[in-house]
């Protein structure tokens, strides 16, 4: 701890993201990263890209950017924010919309991220308890008090499908808690959606009160790039840009204007590349169902799964040392599951070959 810190620095408690090993032999399936590359369009936009105009600031506006995304979803330019990945989207949402006088509230098994940003900008928040088979209880939200208590709460967030159990809500779902609201702002974290849930985009037209949020890391494999958007009524995304300004004006670079650009107008590459992960996705769970694992509903690019037999932490011990990464949480409740990100056919062959020397046929 340095003497020079001050004191919101000393009590934070910064996020931890996946293990990135810096060695070539490991199979890593623990960061939930795209299994293959993105759209050859992607290469080739940031190729074409990459000349003397990098001498020039990038596009304050990201206009050409936003409009793409709001020609996919049937909304207007005003309606788009975008950032260098969804994590900063979700800080500036913090930040400009969810930091109020009352806690704000999210699932206690969620995105550890959420946390980590009421310590940053000093929000009181409520952790609400998923139920005994990890899912959000609807009637916790309807509507939304803070702490069983009588007053109301300051603001909602979730990711649907939730990470890291990949559980995902229906839209019709997602609709009750964001009607019940509508004086606060409900952010949907949907990182995972276009591997199996259905998103709330088209709800924005007729809540002001929500905002929804979406990654190119995940099905467009974007992750080196860091590209987020948010979707939301113009009063809403007013507030984002607010803070942007006041931030950091320029968060995209030129290479991935480009690149997001040509990802979201990529349709075809979009679906096929999804479509493979879903496939995969369920002869992964056949697969560990087949050894004894019992396998969460996931509508993600990855699986929450234990077995009874063995502990989550020895299992991911046993896997690293056969060169082969998962996620582990050593948290209450789920401390026994490791989150398998779904690779390649290939790779989770040669997953599900190592556990069944691990655990048994």
């Amino acid at each position: 701890m340095s003497r020079y810190w001050n004191k919101l620095v000393v009590k934070l408690e910064p996020y931890v993201p996946g293990e990135q090993p810096q060695t070539q032999n490991l199979l890593k399936l623990n960061a939930n990263e795209h299994p293959y590359g993105p759209s050859p369009k992607v290469l080739a936009a940031i190729q074409a890209q990459a000349n003397d105009s990098l001498r020039l600031y990038p596009d304050v506006n990201a206009k050409v950017l936003r409009q793409a995304i709001a020609k996919r979803f049937r909304c207007t330019v005003e309606q788009v924010f975008v950032g260098n990945g969804s994590d900063e989207v979700l800080a500036h949402a913090f930040h400009a919309l969810l930091k109020q006088d009352a806690p704000l509230l999210f699932p206690d098994i969620t995105y550890s991220f959420y946390p980590v940003y009421c310590g940053l900008y000093e929000i009181d928040y409520h952790a609400i308890a998923l139920d005994a088979q990890l899912s959000i209880r609807l009637e916790d939200y309807l509507p939304a008090i803070a702490g069983g208590q009588s007053k109301r709460a300051g603001g909602i967030i979730f990711p649907n499908p939730n990470a890291p159990t990949g559980r995902a809500h229906a839209l019709v779902d997602i609709e009750k808690i964001v009607a019940a609201n509508q004086d606060i702002v409900v952010v949907v974290d949907e990182a995972y959606v276009d591997f199996g849930a259905q998103t709330a985009a088209p709800l924005i037209e007729k809540y002001p009160n929500l905002l929804v949020v979406h990654t190119l890391s995940k099905s467009h494999s974007l992750a080196g790039l860091r590209v987020g958007y948010a979707l939301g009524h113009p009063d809403l995304i007013q507030g984002l840009e607010r803070v942007k300004n006041s931030f950091n004006s320029y968060p995209l670079d030129s290479l991935a204007l480009a690149g997001a650009t040509a990802a979201i107008e990529d349709e075809e590459y979009f679906e096929q590349s999804r479509q493979a992960v879903i496939r995969t996705r369920a002869a992964l769970t056949a697969g560990l169902q087949g050894f004894g694992f019992e396998v969460l509903p996931s509508a993600a690019n990855f699986v929450f799964a234990r077995h009874p037999a063995h502990t989550g932490e020895s299992l991911a011990a046993a896997l690293r040392a056969k060169n082969i990464l998962v996620r582990h949480f050593k948290k209450p409740r789920i401390t026994e599951f490791l989150r398998i990100t779904v690779g390649t056919d290939a790779q989770i062959e040669i997953l599900l070959k190592a556990l069944q020397e691990i655990v048994g046929s």
